[in-house]
């Protein structure tokens, strides 16, 4: 294989650009001129509240979002937020969650431990092969949660729903930062950073001043959003490296020239596996065609029992990360951001190669 360096198809910790690793790796021991590492910068110095800044700034930038959001730097991950948003905004009461799959089963988990949830849709029926049409929202809801993707059974809302004046809060752990949203229709996003954003450690939860307004104030210091927002994500000490890294991939993002920039490569990247997968008689996909992801390509091999071959093989060629969930099983190509072009060409030829060998 021509490039040195493995092609990383893990679904999360996942890629990052070659060049954010190298930028880190040149002011590791001196950032910013101080004398020291980010690794051992003090969160409350100028230095780290500057990134911090610089890092909200450029989401505004990247995502259009107005002023009426907050964007803050938690930690937990995604899964944390999973029971955060109940206890802050449930309060007993009724929420509606489309259930799309594992990660959307996560949520729901949670939130029952806090109130009533209403699946207001689901594809499980379905092996979450698909994206629900219909939906049976409640009057009473305090919001409606979704799932934008799911990284286990690999599909992805191309069209969010209408909620009318009720919150939409979005778990966007696997596709932020991937493609153009109406960020407005949203009250509520929130991601994991390790897969498109930087590394893990971070998450990025964005805010509708208005709803954070409506949370509920007796909750444990940590766990009330109205904290984290009075002090700009510094109320305790954060991530600071993982913030750091996720500044320089922002300014990755927008030195390929912007969202637009960046979704046109990612459909591209996924228009080239799908095809070939399609066209081919060994491999297939297990999701409908119009709402599979473009980040996370979960295929099979028609013989089951060559799956594991192809695992081994494809990481002895340097395609790592391509064994699928252990809940799930087959084969899954995760295609952030940063997985380069020649990435996914490469592995299509690999995967050829393996299907005439074994066919």
């Amino acid at each position: 294989m021509k490039n040195k360096r493995p092609y990383n198809f893990n679904p999360g910790p996942a890629i990052l650009p070659l060049e954010v690793m190298q930028k880190a790796q040149e002011e590791f021991l001196n950032f910013n001129n101080t004398g020291l590492s980010i690794a051992e910068s003090s969160h409350r110095g100028k230095d780290f509240e500057g990134v911090v800044q610089q890092a909200q700034e450029k989401i505004k930038k990247i995502l259009n979002i107005s002023d009426e959001y907050n964007i803050l730097f938690l930690q937990g991950g995604a899964s944390l937020q999973f029971g955060m948003i109940p206890m802050n905004f449930l309060n007993g009461k009724n929420a509606d969650y489309v259930l799309t799959g594992y990660w959307a089963k996560q949520a729901v988990k949670e939130a029952k431990l806090f109130g009533q949830v209403n699946i207001a849709a689901s594809s499980e029926d379905k092996n979450f092969s698909v994206i629900p049409e219909k939906f049976n929202f409640s009057s009473d809801a305090q919001y409606v949660h979704l799932t934008s993707n799911e990284t286990i059974h690999g599909i992805q809302w191309r069209k969010f729903p209408d909620t009318g004046n009720v919150p939409l809060i979005a778990d966007m752990s696997s596709d932020i930062i991937s493609r153009r949203f109406d960020m407005n229709k949203f009250s509520m996003i929130y991601a994991g950073t390790q897969k498109n954003m930087g590394t893990s450690g971070v998450t990025l939860v964005i805010l509708r001043k208005d709803l954070a307004g409506k949370a509920n104030p007796n909750l444990t210091t940590m766990l009330k959003y109205q904290t984290h927002i009075e002090k700009n994500s510094l109320y305790n000490t954060p991530c600071v490296i993982g913030i750091y890294l996720t500044n320089l991939v922002l300014d990755w993002v927008l030195k390929q020239g912007g969202l637009d920039a960046v979704e046109k490569m990612n459909n591209e990247k996924a228009a080239i596996l799908y095809d070939y997968i399609d066209s081919s008689n060994f491999y297939y996909g297990l999701t409908e065609k119009t709402d599979r992801s473009k980040m996370n390509v979960v295929y099979q091999i028609k013989d089951a029992a060559a799956e594991e071959k192809f695992i081994s093989e494809a990481k002895a060629s340097g395609f790592i990360g391509l064994k699928g969930h252990r809940n799930l099983g087959h084969i899954r190509a995760s295609i952030y951001n940063a997985m380069p072009l020649q990435g996914v060409k490469d592995l299509v030829s690999f995967m050829k190669d393996f299907a005439k060998k074994n066919g």
